[in-house]
C-alpha cells in the first residue's frame, strides 16, 4: 500500500510518500499562502515523479493544515451572524471575567476588538430550554424566519445557532437549521448542539462561532482539495489530522472544520512519538522547528496529553474541543534578530516567512534571521539548503548581521552570529521547560525529539540545558509532521453533560448517554467507510471534586455503568489529580460533569524499518571537512572548528562519530556539538548523547 502524508506549514509544504516495504520519498516545498492546494498537489506530483510511479498508485491521502488556524490568528474569517436566546446577545462580548492585564482599566480585550460575530449580526428570538432539556418557552418559528431574512439581506456568509442548555435538548437548535435550509440554503450553517454538545455558556457559544467564523473559507479549501485529488485519482478521499490527533474525512472536516484547529502541530508531537517508540525510548519531548514557530510536545510513554478546558484556545478565543497538548512560541529559522530602540538585543517572535525569507536567500530580505547566523557559523553550507536546489549567499547572511546586529552592539560578526542562535535556543529551552517541570514531569526522564527543517539544529543545544540524556533525530526530520500524519486512525470524539455526583449517581442517565454516544459514534465512523471490525470505542469523563470550577479528563472504564464503575472513575480521578496537583482528596465527592466516547476507526500505520548495518566507523559518509563556529562549554568566546559534514543518506546502523560535526540531508541538517557522541541505531535515527568522559 503506498499512502501519502502532506503537511502545509506557514514555509514549507512537507510531503513524505511510504510504501509498505518501508521505503520513504520526501519532499520539500515552498507553500502557496494564497491557496494552500495549488503547492499540495504540484508537491504530490513532484514527489510521485521522484518515486517513479503515477499519482493514481497512492491509495491514502492524509493531510494536516494550518488553513483553519491561520483564518483565526488573521482575523480574515467570514461575515458570521448568530441567532441566540433572549438576554444572551452580549454574552460573546462579555465571555469571563479574565482579563489580559488584570490591572488596567484601558486595554484592548481581543474578543471584542476582533469580533467573531458583530453586535448587530447577534439576533435573539424566544426560546428557553432548562438546564434538564424541559422546554419552558417554546421556539417563536416567525421570529426565526424574520431574523434569517435579514440575516440574508446583510449577506452574512455563515450563522451560528446558539441557545441556552440545547447541549441538553438540540430540538429548538435543529428546527432553526430546517428554517435556515429553506430562507437561505447557501449560508453555512453551525450549531452549538453538532460543534460543542456540552455545557459552559460562554464556550460553547464561542466554539460554535469559531466553527461559522473558519467555516466558509476552510470547507471551500477542502472541497476544493478533494476535488483536485479526485482528478488526479489520489487515494478515494483527503483524511485530515484534527486537533485531538485523530483524522476525519473530508465531509466530516467540511461539517465541523473547528475541529482542524491546531492540526499540524498535533502531527508532529504524533510522529516523534512513533520515532521515540522506533528507537526504544517511548517517553518523548517533540521540538518541531520550522520557519516561523516552533511547536513543543511533551508525551510520556508515548500518550498524548489533552490539555485542559482553560488552555484550549486558538489565538485570542476559546475553542471548547478536544486538543492536544502541544504549544508553540514565535521561534524558528525565519526569527528576526533586532537591536531595539532601547539597546535590547530581540530574536523573534517576528518572522521573515517563506517571502522575502531570510537574507541569505536573495529574495529581498534585508533583515537577519536565525538561518542567517546559521550560514556565517559555518553550519548551513552554501549548497546544504534542499540540496542545493534553493541558492544561499552567505555574503548577504554577513551584511544584515554585521550592519544591524554586530555594528549596533559593538561586537564581532561572529558572536552576533552566535549570540542570535544563543537566545533563540534559550526561548525553546525556557518553554519546554514550562510544559514539562511545571506540569510535574522531569526532562531528564525523557528523549528529545528534533523534528522541522531548523529542530536538528537546536535539539543538542536544549538537551544540554535541561540535562536531557538523549537527542533522537528522525531519517526525515524536516517532514516529521507528515510522517505523523501516517501514525494514526480515525477518530471521532462525542460528548455528554450528564453532572451527576460519586455519592449519589445517576446511573440510568450515564447509562443512556454513553449508549447514546456509543451509537453515534459507531454509525459516524460507519458512515466515514470503516468497517465494524475496524471500530473500537474508548471512554473518558471529565471529573472534579465538589466545589470546584474545572475539570480534568480521565480515563473511564469498560463494561457495565454501575456503582463500580462511578467508584472506579472517581479513583481514576484522585489519581490524575494528585499527579497533576500534588494533592487528593478521597474523602470527597466527586463530580461526574460530561462523559465522553471516542470511536477508532483503525487505519494501517507505516512500519519504520531497519537500515543497512555498518560498523562504528563512519568515514564513509564523510563528505568534506568545513569551518564551523562553536562555543564550548566554559569557554567565554566562540571558537572555529574544522568540524567533519556527513551525509545522510551514507550513514549506516552502529556508525558512531563525535562532535562537533555537521549532517546534511535534503530535509534539514543535524548539528552535533562538542563533547557529545553520535550512533546511527537499527531503525536509521541519530542519537546523540554526551560523550563519556
Amino acid at each position: 500500500m503506498k499512502r501519502i502524508g502532506v503537511d502545509v506549514g506557514g514555509t514549507f509544504t512537507d510531503l513524505v510518500l511510504w510504501d509498505d516495504d518501508g521505503t520513504a520519498t520526501v519532499h520539500k516545498t515552498p507553500s502557496t499562502n494564497d491557496d494552500p492546494s495549488i503547492g499540495t498537489m504540484d508537491g504530490i506530483a513532484v514527489l510521485a515523479d521522484r518515486a517513479g510511479i503515477d499519482p493514481s498508485e497512492i491509495e491514502m491521502f492524509f493531510h494536516g493544515t494550518t488553513v483553519a488556524t491561520n483564518i483565526v490568528l488573521e482575523h480574515n474569517g467570514s461575515d458570521v451572524g448568530m441567532i441566540t436566546t433572549e438576554g444572551f446577545r452580549d454574552l460573546l462580548h462579555i465571555a469571563r471575567k479574565k482579563r489580559p492585564l488584570n490591572y488596567s482599566n484601558y486595554q484592548d480585550l481581543p474578543w471584542q476588538k476582533w469580533q467573531l460575530v458583530p453586535r448587530r449580526n447577534r439576533r435573539v428570538v424566544a426560546e428557553r430550554i432548562d438546564a434538564a432539556g424541559r422546554v419552558l418557552t417554546p421556539l417563536d418559528e416567525d421570529a426565526v424566519r424574520r431574523e434569517v431574512r435579514l440575516l440574508r439581506e446583510r449577506r452574512v456568509q455563515a450563522i451560528a445557532v446558539a441557545f441556552l442548555h440545547a447541549y441538553r435538548n438540540p430540538a429548538h437548535e435543529r428546527r432553526v437549521k430546517e428554517i435556515i435550509a429553506e430562507e437561505y440554503p447557501e449560508v453555512f450553517v453551525s450549531l452549538s448542539s453538532e460543534v460543542a454538545p456540552q455545557y459552559r455558556e460562554y464556550e460553547r457559544f464561542s466554539t460554535t462561532a469559531l466553527n461559522a467564523f473558519v467555516g466558509p473559507k476552510t470547507s471551500s479549501y477542502i472541497a476544493n482539495l478533494a476535488a483536485a485529488a479526485q482528478q488526479e485519482q489520489v487515494a478515494d478521499d483527503v483524511h485530515l489530522m484534527t486537533s485531538a490527533g485523530g483524522l476525519v474525512t473530508s465531509r466530516s472536516a467540511q461539517d465541523k472544520p473547528v475541529s482542524l484547529l491546531a492540526s499540524g502541530v498535533v502531527a508532529g508531537l504524533l510522529g516523534g512519538c512513533a520515532i521515540g517508540r522506533a528507537s526504544g525510548f517511548p517517553s518523548v519531548i517533540t521540538l518541531d522547528v520550522g520557519g516561523t514557530s516552533a511547536d513543543i510536545g511533551v508525551a510520556p510513554d508515548g500518550r498524548l496529553r489533552m490539555k485542559h478546558l482553560l488552555d484550549t484556545r486558538v489565538g485570542d478565543y476559546h475553542a471548547m474541543i478536544p486538543m492536544a497538548e502541544v504549544d508553540t512560541i514565535g521561534a524558528g529559522g525565519g526569527s528576526i534578530a533586532a537591536v531595539d530602540e532601547g539597546g535590547m538585543f530581540r530574536v523573534g517572535p517576528r518572522s521573515a516567512g517563506a517571502v522575502p525569507g531570510p537574507a541569505c536567500y536573495g529574495r529581498g530580505g534585508v533583515e537577519p534571521t536565525s538561518t542567517d547566523a546559521m550560514v556565517v557559523m559555518g553550519w548551513l553550507r552554501e549548497d546544504s539548503f534542499l540540496s542545493g536546489s534553493m541558492e544561499v549567499v552567505p555574503a548577504l547572511a554577513e551584511t544584515a548581521i554585521r550592519d544591524q546586529i554586530a555594528g549596533k552592539l559593538g561586537t564581532s560578526l561572529d558572536k552576533a552570529a552566535m549570540g542570535i542562535f544563543t537566545i533563540l535556543a534559550h526561548s525553546m529551552t525556557e518553554a519546554i521547560g514550562l510544559h514539562s517541570v511545571r506540569k510535574g514531569y522531569d526532562p531528564r526522564e525523557f528523549s528529545l525529539v528534533a523534528e522541522g527543517g531548523a529542530g536538528p539544529l537546536f535539539a543538542w543545544q536544549i538537551a544540554e540545558q535541561l540535562g536531557i540524556p538523549r537527542v533522537i533525530v528522525p531519517r526525515h526530520p524536516g517532514i516529521t509532521s507528515a510522517v505523523g500524519l501516517l501514525t494514526t486512525d480515525i477518530r471521532t470524539e462525542l460528548p455528554a453533560t450528564v453532572w451527576t455526583s460519586s455519592s449519589d449517581p445517576d446511573i440510568e442517565l450515564i447509562a443512556h448517554e454513553m449508549k447514546r454516544l456509543s451509537d453515534e459514534a459507531r454509525a459516524q465512523l460507519r458512515a466515514d467507510g470503516v468497517a465494524d471490525s475496524d471500530i473500537t470505542l474508548e471512554r473518558t469523563a471529565d471529573c472534579r471534586y465538589l466545589g470546584q470550577g474545572y475539570e480534568l479528563r480521565v480515563p473511564a472504564p469498560d463494561g457495565e455503568i454501575d456503582a463500580d464503575w462511578v467508584a472506579q472513575t472517581a479513583e481514576a480521578f484522585h489519581e490524575i489529580h494528585g499527579r497533576t496537583y500534588s494533592q487528593r482528596f478521597d474523602e470527597k465527592p466527586v463530580q461526574l460533569i460530561n462523559i465522553r466516547v471516542t470511536g477508532v476507526g483503525a487505519v494501517p500505520h507505516i512500519r519504520i524499518g531497519e537500515i543497512g548495518k555498518g560498523g562504528a566507523d563512519a568515514s564513509g559518509a564523510l563528505k568534506t571537512t568545513t569551518r564551523a563556529l562553536f562555543w564550548e562549554p566554559g569557554s567565554t568566546e566562540p571558537q572555529w572548528h574544522d568540524t567533519p559534514v556527513y551525509s545522510r543518506e551514507q550513514l549506516l546502523a552502529r556508525n558512531t562519530f563525535v562532535g562537533p560535526a555537521i549532517v546534511e540531508q535534503f530535509d534539514s541538517t543535524t548539528i552535533i556539538g562538542p563533547g557529545q557522541r553520535a550512533t546511527v541505531d537499527e531503525v536509521g535515527h541519530i542519537i546523540i548523547e554526551r560523550a563519556a568522559a
